[in-house]
């Protein structure tokens, strides 16, 4: 046999690299995977306007598009979306869906050590506001909600909130830009930074004071992501996050 001649040793088989997006394809599909939500959550608009029997021009959809629930359907329908650019993006490197996004459960020591970590940030920026006189939510955020609760849009917000977009924006960020980036050049530091600052581009509707904030926390989902090696951490990590956010604000308004 082969194996037992030693002028012919047995042969070794090198595991085949896995098949990764890098940084310019990571950028290119990243963003056609944010046009892919973006895309999902205008079509929730255009049909409940469509629906109504309303003219699709701009001012319908802008009158529309303030209503609490159809805010949160339009919210939720970015999440089918992304996932569908996501799986097509990786289907082409034929790669696991699984594997490619790091889709494994974190252990409870890495939960909590997660969550204590998130909430040491937010009580900071919460400390800071309040000693800035600055509100701890922004002024538009906080009248959505108080308006959603107040018409029967509480339930739909909350899991647009808690649900959709922190799976939606959690997939794109720290999953798969994260996954490309972190392959190449830019490595695990420089990766955990761009995703971070892309997740912050995509909250562009608050000021400057709350897109810091935002960015931070971004650096600590992006640091989990890479301690854990997983991405449903930082799911769970923004869902508690928004969460509660959501129920204090609604609360409050009471």
């Amino acid at each position: 046999m082969d194996s037992l001649n030693p002028d012919l040793p047995p042969m070794t088989v090198t595991p085949a690299a896995p098949r990764v997006w890098k940084f310019w394809g990571t950028a290119v599909w990243g963003l056609l995977i944010f046009v892919a939500m973006f895309l999902g959550q205008v079509g929730a608009i255009l049909y409940l306007v469509w629906d109504r029997g309303d003219p699709l021009d701009l001012m319908s959809i802008q009158r529309v598009g303030r209503e609490p629930a159809a805010l949160a359907l339009s919210v939720t329908m970015g999440l089918p979306a992304t996932l569908a650019a996501v799986w097509l993006a990786i289907r082409i490197k034929k790669a696991s869906f699984v594997d490619y996004l790091a889709l494994h459960w974190p252990s409870w020591k890495q939960m909590l050590f997660g969550a204590i970590g998130l909430v040491l940030i937010v009580v900071a920026w919460e400390t800071m506001s309040r000693s800035l006189g600055r509100e701890a939510t922004p002024g538009f955020m906080t009248d959505l909600l108080k308006s959603g609760r107040d018409k029967g849009a509480a339930v739909m917000l909350l899991f647009a909130f808690s649900v959709a977009a922190p799976m939606s924006e959690e997939v794109l960020a720290r999953g798969f830009l994260f996954r490309g980036w972190s392959a190449s050049f830019l490595r695990v530091p420089g990766a955990i930074i761009l995703s971070s600052l892309v997740w912050t581009v995509v909250h562009l509707q608050y000021d400057m004071y709350f897109l810091a904030e935002v960015f931070s926390i971004g650096l600590w989902f992006g640091y989990m992501r890479y301690r854990a090696n997983s991405l449903w951490l930082t799911v769970v990590l923004h869902a508690l996050n928004n969460l509660t956010a959501v129920v204090l604000t609604m609360w409050l308004g009471s």
